[in-house]
């Protein structure tokens, strides 16, 4: 037993190896922080705020601009397509104008797409409409007025929302109940009554932290022209342009300029035929540094939205495995595996195909971590089911992949975005190997701590619904010597004959073999955890001593770390001793195991400093 597992986990640490050599390298098309400092997010671009909007001014003596009817019309008239992978250099990095408006959209409203919905003590239209993040983005760079009276400032931060509606609509219960509701309040309200509200509240970190996620969605709503970084330079080591800075006469520049002009006027053919010569014309200038596949890629990305889907795929596959697991059921055991193949697929492609995008390993950020141990736990629990032939271990799988990419993409986890990685995680290729095997044993450990509530829940409900052993039928037999004499008596089930003297039944015999079944599924997982997180730790070590000059330093993350492999080195121990309830006290200790797991992977991160705040 103890060769086999030695063996998985030596096919574990040669996969981890494969996947980190074939992923790409340090990234070319983006700039890094210094040190070991998180990327620096740059809400409007510095500079290009003085510039001109590319796609011009409106006239104040132009007509009244249009209704929310109107503008829900538009939208659906206007084709965007031709614009939605072009390149725009932000926050660090070329990325696709589609991606530019996803993110300017969720900062500004708190959601992934702004809603129209009825205003409450005002116009507004009859239902809720969401419009497609490239439209939003563009209309709040073209007709910003539209939105200074609609709910578009999203505030997360229940008491600051409440402090402007009390002060928007003094003494008017009711309607500050309703535009509580919307979670978002108008640009004009923070305008009046911003700065008392921020004077009053701004020595409270919690309001302190709302006020700066307040600030920078008012200053994308007035300033996203700025952002539009889309002329590429002569030579890739030359910062991209400004699209207002081309001269009047480009074809780009006046494509820019008519679609502007069209946009106003609520002309859809006209917007149509301008986004098509824009995207045409901008690729042209300096070919050579233009990005090509990449952007359809990126665009791909976008769209599939393969982690969302993918949690819903593995939620299908966790209940028919576990389904299939009590049953037995071929139909139930195929549609399980089908599920979880296609979840798998899913999240693979998200992964890989970020990776790609960034042009580096992503497992650098809180969300992409999570994608990532993720992604490992479940291939490593999809594989030992099916060498196995055990559906508990695929169940489990499923369970680890919907529950941390439900939380990764529900839970705003910050990284959601492709974003630059810090300096200090491109000093070494180690880094690839030291974070991908940590993350692998942290997804083994989510692995066994589900297969261990897997297992808590038979032991103590299988006690408490255990049936009482009901009467046999029947069977008429024959008395030997007393020919046509029959008497009754009862059959006895034949498992429950082999499970006498343990539990007293069938019913017990089957629990029996259940909990036998989830300790071997549980240890298997748990002991390739101690030694991944084991290689881990010393693959940290080395790569410690390659950054920072010394292997070992007690960091908080290196200490923590370091606590959670002796617990599962507890769990060896425990094992090898000889006593009554190792398999019981092997899942609690497992339970504990991923309670500190969690500490070290998100509370060292956010609570305590140190070395790893980047992670």
């Amino acid at each position: 037993m103890k060769n086999r597992h030695e063996g998985i986990a030596l096919l574990v640490a040669l996969a981890i190896a494969v996947v980190s050599l074939v992923l790409p390298g340090p990234a070319r098309a983006q700039t890094a922080p210094a040190g070991n400092e998180h990327p620096a997010t740059e809400v409007v671009t510095r500079g290009a705020a003085q510039l001109a909007n590319p796609f011009g001014e409106a006239d104040p003596k132009a007509a009244a601009r249009m209704s929310a009817e109107q503008k829900i019309a538009f939208s659906r008239a206007v084709d965007l397509s031709p614009l939605r992978d072009l390149a725009v250099f932000h926050n660090g990095r070329v990325k696709i104008l589609d991606s530019l408006a996803r993110e300017t959209v969720h900062v500004i409203t708190g959601r992934k797409d702004y809603q129209e919905v009825p205003i409450p003590g005002g116009s507004g239209v009859s239902g809720k409409h969401s419009f497609d993040p490239l439209f939003t983005f563009l209309d709040l760079t073209i007709d910003p007025g539209y939105y200074i009276e609609r709910p578009l400032i999203g505030i997360d931060f229940l008491p600051l929302r409440r402090a402007f509606l009390e002060a928007a609509f003094p003494g008017d219960d009711a309607m500050q109940d309703r535009w509580l509701k919307l979670t978002r309040i108008t640009p004009v309200m923070v305008m009046r009554h911003g700065d008392a509200i921020i004077e009053k509240h701004l020595s409270d970190e919690p309001y302190r932290r709302a006020i700066s996620s307040l600030d920078r969605g008012l200053s994308l709503w007035q300033e996203s022209k700025s952002n539009l970084e889309m002329i590429a330079p002569a030579a890739k080591d030359k910062p991209w342009a400004h699209l207002s800075t081309l001269p009047d006469d480009h074809p780009a520049r006046r494509a820019a300029l008519d679609l502007g002009a069209a946009w106003r006027a609520g002309d859809a053919a006209g917007v149509n035929r301008a986004a098509a010569t824009l995207a045409a014309e901008l690729p042209k200038i300096n070919p050579g540094v233009y990005p090509t596949g990449r952007r359809s890629l990126e665009l791909t990305y976008n769209r599939v939205n393969a982690f969302e889907w993918g949690y819903w795929a593995y939620a299908i596959a966790l209940v028919t495995l576990l389904i299939a697991f009590g049953t037995g059921r071929r139909t139930l055991i195929a549609i399980g595996i089908a599920t979880l193949a296609v979840a798998l697929g899913l999240h693979a492609f998200g992964f890989i195909t970020r990776c790609l995008i960034a042009e580096r390993f992503a497992i650098q950020n809180q969300f992409e971590s999570m994608t990532g141990l993720s992604l490992f736990g479940a291939a490593v629990g999809s594989v030992i089911m099916l060498a196995k032939r055990q559906w508990l271990f695929g169940a489990a799988a499923a369970g680890l992949g919907f529950l941390v990419l439900i939380t990764a993409t529900q839970t705003k986890i910050p990284g959601q975005y492709i974003e630059r990685e810090a300096a200090i995680l491109n000093t070494s290729v180690l880094l690839k190997y030291h974070v991908t095997t940590v993350l692998v044993s942290y997804g083994l450990i989510t692995l066994g701590f589900i297969v261990s509530l897997f297992y808590l829940a038979t032991y103590y409900f299988g006690k408490l619904t255990r049936p009482a052993t009901a009467s046999p039928a029947p069977a008429r037999v024959a008395i030997a010597g007393m020919p046509g004499v029959k008497m009754e008596l009862s059959a006895v089930d034949e498992t429950a004959a082999v499970a006498l003297g343990q539990s007293g039944g069938a019913a017990s015999g089957g629990r029996a073999r259940i909990l036998r079944d989830l300790d071997t599924a549980q240890m298997t997982i748990l002991q390739l955890a101690f030694w991944t997180l084991g290689v881990g730790i010393l693959l940290g070590a080395w790569w410690a001593d390659h950054s920072w000059g010394r292997w070992w330093a007690f960091d908080p993350k290196e200490t923590w770390a370091l606590i959670t492999w002796i617990i599962y080195l507890i769990v060896v121990h425990v094992r090898l001793a000889t006593g009554k309830n190792r398999d019981l006290i092997t899942a609690w200790l497992s339970v504990a195991g991923f309670i500190v797991m969690l500490w070290t992977y998100f509370g060292v991160n956010l609570l305590l400093p140190g070395l790893h705040a980047y992670a």
